[in-house]
């Protein structure tokens, strides 16, 4: 799991076009459709990767931050 201080949760606003796969998958509820795009609530969000390969398009994934 990746170190939450370090990493955060992020959507392709590119890519993602709001077919919800992900926020079936998520098992802390950390994600939502708004407007046709998966927002997350990076609170919420645990970086346990549960939704990252139902993206068809790969609009998911999680980054370092410094």
């Amino acid at each position: 799991m990746a170190d939450a201080k370090s990493s955060i949760f992020v959507v392709d606003e590119d890519l993602c076009y709001g077919c919800g796969a992900c926020i079936a998958l998520c098992p802390t509820n950390a994600l939502d459709l708004v407007n046709r795009l998966a927002i997350v609530k990076q609170d919420d969000c645990t970086l346990c990767k549960h939704c990252i390969p139902s993206c068809p398009v790969f609009a998911l994934s999680i980054v370092g931050v410094n």
